[in-house]
């Protein structure tokens, strides 16, 4: 018996792997975690592609029942199905960590997700720095991080990718306008001239998906910027490449 964490992918049902698939169609008990982002169709779709029932995973299950999921893959097989791979968003290893702790099989099945899919702007990935987390400003009044990590790689050269937060079940979503305006509010604050009107962002949202939006342009632009449904990140280059120049002028 075992433990699957089975990336799906950021589109649609049909982006899980066909390795992915024949696993979670023998699967006993097939959770869906549904708070780290969100696909582009509903779970009923997800469920008639697996011919299989899913049982939803917000935060409080996974983290507070993470035990009993270990548990029960000693018995059954247990499919852990994560949006884009599973551990891209790092609250995950804490399952696989737990299930190597007890003594349960596990397996990972990677695919797709957002930290490669930023190649698709023109930036080199291997010229990204690290990655933040942007969460929602009413939540973190004394929100500094950002800039911080902004700061950091911008002294390297480095481009920074910020993955702005989302809470699905309540349909909030942290947009690039309100990212962009959480950054000029920190500037205001720390007065270090690194965010200012004419910095270059490039807002993309749907990364992965048929109907993917990518701007790039200064700050004051990106900031009117219709970019429709979510999930949104936001990047902030750090020194270009000339190609990079060139595959930027794509999504003026």
């Amino acid at each position: 018996m075992t433990l699957y964490l089975i990336g799906l992918g950021l589109n649609d049902e049909k982006d899980v792997s066909v390795k992915g698939l024949e696993i979670i169609k023998n699967c006993d008990l097939i959770y869906l975690e549904n708070y780290t982002s969100i696909l582009s169709c509903p779970v009923s779709e997800l469920e008639k592609f697996y011919g299989r029932k899913i049982i939803p995973a917000n935060r409080q299950l996974a983290e507070q029942k993470a035990e009993q999921i270990v548990q029960e893959a000693k018995t059954k097989e247990v499919a852990f199905l994560v949006i884009g791979d599973p551990f891209s968003a790092t609250t995950h290893i804490e399952l696989f960590r737990l299930a190597k702790e007890k003594k349960a099989e596990v397996r990972v099945i990677n695919n797709a997700s957002v930290l490669t899919a930023v190649g698709l702007t023109g930036l080199q990935l291997y010229k990204f720095g690290r990655t933040a987390s942007f969460p929602f400003l009413e939540e973190v009044p004394n929100l500094e991080t950002p800039y911080t990590v902004l700061k950091e790689n911008q002294s390297l050269g480095l481009h920074t990718l910020f993955l702005l937060d989302l809470q699905p079940e309540k349909n909030k979503f942290l947009t690039i306008a309100a990212a962009l305006s959480a950054l000029e509010k920190i500037e205001n604050q720390k007065k270090e001239g690194l965010i200012k009107d004419s910095l270059l962002v490039v807002g993309c949202a749907r990364l992965g998906s048929d109907d993917y939006v990518i701007k790039s342009g200064a700050l004051a632009k990106i900031k009117k910027q219709d970019f429709r449904k979510p999930p949104y990140c936001l990047i902030v280059p750090g020194k270009l490449h000339f190609v990079e120049e060139e595959m930027l002028k794509w999504w003026l």
